[in-house]
This record gives structure tokens, sequence and C-alpha cells, in this order.
């Protein structure tokens, strides 16, 4: 009976420890598989996200990029479009703004190009109606003595000009040199505002009945300008603003040289005008150039080109 009871104790005890054994390699088991579940899972959670970082890096480098690309290419299309869309400048009565100013001063004639071309459609960005009394405002000189500011004038009938009163000029603007190169013409003293339009201006700019000239010997509305852009293609726009004048129009007109830096000798001028009635309008560059020479625009001096060609 003793002998019996004690073998069923043993057996319990080796059940018991079989079933601990068990137990614990059930544990063990449960707790290896947890642990490197989890840490499959934690490293695939950091790598998606080390991915999406990179990504989202990328995307954001690649975004500012595109911005920057952006960014330079409306700045250099801003200026390119500066002389076809050119908003007025901020003066009571409009006119050329510094950006158009610029974009033009640095426009580099090419042989064979045309003598002008037109800026903002060609139309003026005057305000028509500004214009309340005739006469001319004068820009004052710049540090280089140079008529580098616009001119602007207010205009009616009454200004046609009497061309036999016409005197010498001897006024030297800024690049003026000696005048005739083998018998050509090289320069002129190139009026802003023509002298056929501006009868009974005096030198500061109001109208007086008692003079019946022109602008004449004006340091103010002078800068050296080459025989052919003025008696060739800026003659044109005058033209124009005369025959507006002898229909009865109020004109505002401006003219404005355009130096690139601190050269001496204009690039081109800008010219402009507008009736009141808005019948005339127009807005024009005209390159400071002659055909068969070149010209050093820090200085003014030509040198011979025979193959330098200007369109016209």
């Amino acid at each position: 009976m003793d002998e019996m009871a004690r073998g069923q104790k043993r057996r319990a005890k080796q059940n018991s420890g079989c079933f601990s054994l068990l137990l614990s390699l059930v544990a063990v088991i449960w707790i290896f598989s947890l642990f490197s579940g989890g840490g499959g899972h934690d490293s695939k959670t950091a790598s998606h996200e080390s991915t999406r970082s990179h990504l989202q890096v990328k995307s954001r480098a690649s975004s500012k990029s595109v911005v920057s690309t952006s960014a330079s290419k409306s700045s250099q299309s801003s200026s390119q479009k500066a002389a076809a869309s050119a908003p007025a400048a901020s003066t009571p009565y409009g006119g050329l703004n510094q950006t158009t100013y610029q974009y033009l001063a640095n426009l580099t004639f090419q042989s064979g190009g045309a003598a002008y071309t037109v800026v903002n459609q060609d139309h003026s960005t005057l305000i028509r109606n500004a214009w309340t009394v005739n006469r001319v405002i004068y820009s004052n000189l710049d540090r280089l003595n140079r008529t580098s500011s616009s001119n602007t004038a207010f205009l009616e009938a009454r200004n046609l000009a009497n061309d036999e009163l016409r005197v010498r000029q001897t006024i030297e603007p800024t690049g003026w040199h000696y005048n005739h190169r083998n018998g050509t013409q090289l320069y002129n003293r190139g009026h802003m505002i023509a002298y056929s339009v501006s009868a009974g201006i005096d030198q500061d700019g109001r109208y007086n009945p008692n003079n019946p000239s022109g602008d004449q010997n004006n340091m103010k509305n002078l800068f050296t300008q080459t025989a052919f852009s003025n008696q060739r293609i800026q003659t044109i726009f005058e033209a124009k603003v005369r025959q507006a004048l002898r229909e009865d129009k109020k004109i505002i007109y401006q003219a404005t040289p355009i130096f690139r830096g601190s050269e001496l000798m204009a690039r081109g001028i800008n010219l402009q005008a507008i009736s009141t009635d808005g019948s005339l309008d127009f807005n024009v560059y005209l390159f400071n150039v002659q055909p068969g020479y070149q010209f050093d625009y820090a200085t003014g001096r030509a040198g011979v080109d025979r193959n330098f060609q200007v369109s016209y």
C-alpha cells in the first residue's frame, strides 16, 4: 500500500515536471515569436517611414527647384516682355518708366537689323487726358551732363515752327566728335523735341508768343545722334506729329535718349506720342546707328565697317 502510494506520488511529480517543462517551452516560443514578429514590423515601418521621408524631402527639393527655375524664367521673361507690355511711368502724364528704359538700354543692335522697333505694341504710355497747358518739360542733365531723362511736350498747332528761323547749332553734347568721315556726315546734334514742333517754347519750357522760333541751342534738348538715325528715321515720326498738329490736334510728345551705364553716346532714343482724341498713338525705339560705321558708345568715336548694315 505504501509502495503503491509512493509510486503514484512519483508519477505525479514526473507529470507535473513535464507539464511545467511544456509550459516553459511554450512560453519561450511565444516570447521569441513576439519579439521576432514585433522587431520585423518595426523594421519595416522604420524602413517605410525612412523611404517616405526621403521621397518627401526629394519632392520638396524638386518643388523648390521648379519654383526657383520658374522664378528665374519669370525674371528673364519680365525684362524680355518689358518692351511688349510697358506700364506708364509714375508721373501725372505717364510715359517711359525705368524698367523699360533699362530694357532698351540693354538691347544691342546687330548688323542687318531694323533701324527701329516698336515698344508696348506701338502704343504710347502717355496719358492723353493729362494735356492741360501748352509747354515742354525739359529734364535736367545728369551727373555726366547727358540728356538721359525724358523731355515731354504738350503741343498744339501754334507750335509749328518756321524752318527759315533756324540758326547754326553750337552745343556739343556728350559723345560729340568731328562731324565728317571720308565725306560722310556721321553726327547730328539730335533734338529730342524737334525744332519744327516747338515754336514759341522758351528754354524754361513755357510758351512765349513773342518767340516765333523753335527750340535751338538748348543743352537740355540735344544729344549726339547719328545722321542716319536723325535724318532718315526720327523724321518719320516727327512728320506724324506735325501732321496731327496741322489737323489742330493737341498732342503729348515724349523723347528719351537711352544710355547704357556711364556711356557718353546714347544707344538709341524712345519716341512716343498720343493725341487727346487718340487718333495719333505710337511708341518706338530708334537705334543710334549708321550704315558702314560702328560706334564706341563709351566715347562716341566711330570706326569704319563697310559690312555694317541697317535695314529700314
